[in-house]
């Protein structure tokens, strides 16, 4: 039977392992099985690429996976998960970073041995290109979430217009690479050059609030980057596994455009995020903030009867998962009834907040997305806001000015009480103060979201 064939029975076999895993992967309950799944789905590929694929220097393999193991291992011990985000980031850039070499290093072999075809030098641009452009852009993201450079959108005077200058010269030289062989190297550094700054200059305007977005369109580029990749290279298995990738970053993009009522030009150009001084300052003079403690919290929650969690950021920030189940075991063990409400863009990255709490063992069953969780705030007694500020702010519903105007929020106002919890009264990522903490049934209780949900667990203990 011919290699090739072989191979690609093998590639569909690894495709259909790929697929099933991405269907586990949306729920939480199945996410580890569909993780399994897919990594022997890309174990199988990856040996029939070693088994069928020309000569190769299994040194090199054996030296690559040792050090790759290394690394990961590494990582995995090392990351906290307030982490998380960062290494997202950072691994989508490695991945967009790994389908440039490859492609580089395909260009300079084969144009050195003559081979100059043009659907051969398109791919190789393509994948340079959104490699490239991947690889920066998840270093921008990564500096941002890390705290080394600021998380605010970072503007210039005609940015946008630099951009489109930049974006048209790279096309420029892509197709120079193609029409124009005798300066096919020259053509090939501009484009490496012109990806690499679009890359920073499409990344440094976005905010904090659109990090999720960002960082589910970066894994996108990189699928993409793959693929393009996988069609110099004339290999099925990348080709599939990275048009997945593509497709399903960019569908989870779309998902949470949706879950902000946003375009996504509107997150890749609107600099939302840019703090407004007077806006926010002369709310917070206005609002009637009600600082309670700790006991005075206990007293509201032991008189009531349905509580619902509202994780945010400083929740993971604080890494206060585990402390927070600890009080709502407390609560459910005096028969009161708690729930989990998920926002889709609370955090830093798609389904962070799912992730934080399933590491606490929360059970998956008290976790309500968006649109299931707004009717239960109507008879809710306590909403405890853990962190979380532009997902609450009731502005979206009603302040044509705000930045996040029309985005769906948690109906948090609704409840009867809301607990806020914040280190301080900094505005959000969204660079707005939030109207809900001087409404006449939110209280505030500052401090660090572990230290204070350990005092609040003490203080209800001696109730």
């Amino acid at each position: 039977m011919d290699k090739l064939f072989i191979a690609n029975l093998l590639y569909v076999a690894a495709a259909v392992l790929f697929i099933l895993g991405l269907k586990k992967l949306s729920h939480p309950k199945t996410a580890r099985n569909g993780n399994a799944l897919a990594s022997v789905g890309m174990l199988i590929a990856i040996v029939a690429t070693l088994a069928f694929y020309g000569e190769i220097d299994y040194k090199l393999i054996i030296l690559g996976m040792i050090i790759g193991s290394i690394i990961g291992a590494l990582f995995a011990i090392k990351i906290e998960m307030t982490q998380m985000p960062q290494m997202v980031a950072l691994f989508n850039g490695f991945g967009g970073g790994a389908s440039a070499l490859v492609a580089a290093a395909e260009f300079y072999s084969r144009t050195g041995a003559g081979e100059t075809t043009t659907f051969l030098i398109s791919t190789i641009a393509l994948s340079v290109f959104v490699g490239t452009l991947t690889l920066t852009g998840s270093l921008i993201a990564f500096a941002k979430l890390q705290g080394l450079i600021s998380g605010q959108p970072i503007v210039f005077k005609g940015q946008q217009v630099f951009n489109a200058i930049m974006a048209i010269a790279m096309v420029a030289f892509a197709v120079g690479m193609v029409l124009v062989p005798v300066n096919i190297y020259m053509y090939f550094l501009g484009v490496v050059i012109l990806a690499a700054v679009l890359g920073v200059t499409l990344t440094i305007p976005i905010g904090g609030a659109d990090m999720p977005v960002v960082i589910s369109l970066l894994n996108s580029y990189s699928g993409v980057a793959a693929a393009a990749t996988g069609f110099v290279l004339m290999n099925n298995g990348l080709i599939i596994a990275g048009s997945l990738v593509g497709a399903s970053g960019l569908i989870l993009t779309m998902i949470m455009c949706k879950g902000m009522n946003r375009s996504l030009a509107n997150v890749i150009f609107g600099a939302v995020g840019l703090v407004q001084e007077d806006a926010s300052g002369g709310a917070q003079q206005q609002m009637n903030i009600k600082s309670y403690s700790t006991e005075e919290a206990a007293m509201i929650l032991d008189a009531a009867e349905k509580i619902i969690v509202v994780p945010g950021y400083g929740l993971a920030v604080a890494q206060a998962q585990h402390a927070v189940r600890e009080v709502a075991d407390f609560l459910e063990g005096q028969g009161k009834k708690v729930l989990y409400a998920i926002h889709p863009v609370a955090g830093r990255m798609p389904g962070h907040m799912n992730v934080l709490l399933a590491e606490a063992n929360i059970p998956y069953e008290q976790l309500k997305d968006l649109d299931e969780i707004n009717p239960e705030f109507e008879d809710c007694d306590v909403a405890i806001v853990l962190g979380a500020n532009d997902v609450v702010n009731p502005a979206a519903r009603h302040d044509k000015s705000s930045p996040i105007y029309g985005m769906p929020i948690l109906d948090v106002d609704k409840s009867k009480t809301v607990l806020i919890n914040k280190r301080t009264m900094n505005p959000g990522f969204a660079g707005i103060q939030n109207e809900l903490f001087g409404f006449d049934n939110s209280i505030m209780v500052f401090g660090d979201a572990k230290q204070m949900l350990q005092q609040l667990l003490k203080d209800l203990k001696d109730l």
